[in-house]
């Protein structure tokens, strides 16, 4: 099959490098697709969000780049999309006003008691312990319950056409605050299946917690893989790249893994729309 990315972080945001930069990496290695999807603006002190003001010029870049480019590669607009219940912008309204081509979801801040408490998945690891201590008073069942239901209202509400990194709460907890194989754990990640089931949003499987050594396993890990696979739930791969050289980290590694799964196919975004192609 040919390569692609669809989850590309460029200088617009928290990546590194203009895009252009990652198209001619791109054409380098042979790739059919790359979708830019910088994160979306959120409160103006949020470092990795890409700012109100790069908004127009990012829209221009990428279509510019679109048609300078379009006999060497397939060039996609689109966002990394939070969602954070009450705050943040409803997804279609990003698609629709922008003319994204396609959407990504993802869960980084899980919201607190107020709309100015949020735990940060990511970054430093004192984010993630404190934040369980302070808005979930220790009590970190509660912590992944919060995640997990805002993923699940994310689903239900925006439904994105790509879910980012679903499982991405594992990250930083390395053992430390529970085991991934606690019924109540695998009780909210079957309860995100089931909701996944009944929608049309296609699972990232994303690479970049291996590539760059933050956790053991995908996001999702195999058993949710295993479980999209029975429930014929459609899934992607996402690199996640923030550099030019960072987008095929782990593809190939990936596919092997969703063939040893059982999966036949993934989605992929050509001319415009979702299809199944053969892996």
């Amino acid at each position: 099959m040919k390569y692609f990315s669809y989850h590309t972080h460029s200088s617009y945001c928290d990546g590194k490098g203009d895009p252009e930069e990652y198209i001619k990496e791109g054409i380098n290695l042979g790739m059919r697709t790359i979708g830019f999807s910088s994160h979306a603006p959120l409160n103006e002190n949020v470092p990795w969000a890409m700012k109100s003001s790069r908004v127009k010029p990012y829209l221009n870049e990428i279509n510019r780049l679109k048609e300078t480019h379009k006999d060497e590669i397939e060039v996609y607009l689109s966002l990394e999309l939070d969602y954070i219940p009450g705050i943040t912008k409803p997804f279609k309204s990003w698609k629709e006003t922008l003319g994204l081509d396609y959407t990504i979801g993802s869960v980084h801040l899980v919201k607190g008691d107020s709309n100015d408490e949020f735990w940060f998945l990511d970054g430093p690891d004192i984010n993630y312990s404190e934040g369980i201590q302070k808005l979930f008073h220790g009590d970190v069942e509660q912590a992944v319950s919060a995640y997990f239901r805002q993923v699940i209202e994310m689903i239900e509400t925006q439904k994105p056409d790509v879910i980012g990194h679903v499982d991405k709460v594992k990250m930083n907890n390395k053992g430390r605050f529970f085991e991934e194989t606690e019924g109540w754990y695998l009780n909210l990640l079957n309860k995100t299946l089931n909701v996944l089931e009944k929608s049309d949003c296609i699972v990232e499987v994303n690479t970049r917690g291996i590539y760059k050594k933050k956790s053991a396993k995908l996001f999702p890990d195999d058993y949710f893989l295993k479980e999209c696979c029975k429930r014929n739930i459609s899934v992607t791969i996402g690199t996640d790249a923030h550099q030019p050289t960072e987008l095929l980290s782990h593809f190939d590694e990936t596919i092997k893994e969703l063939k040893q799964i059982g999966f036949k196919q993934v989605s992929v975004f050509h001319k415009g729309i979702w299809i199944k192609e053969s892996i």
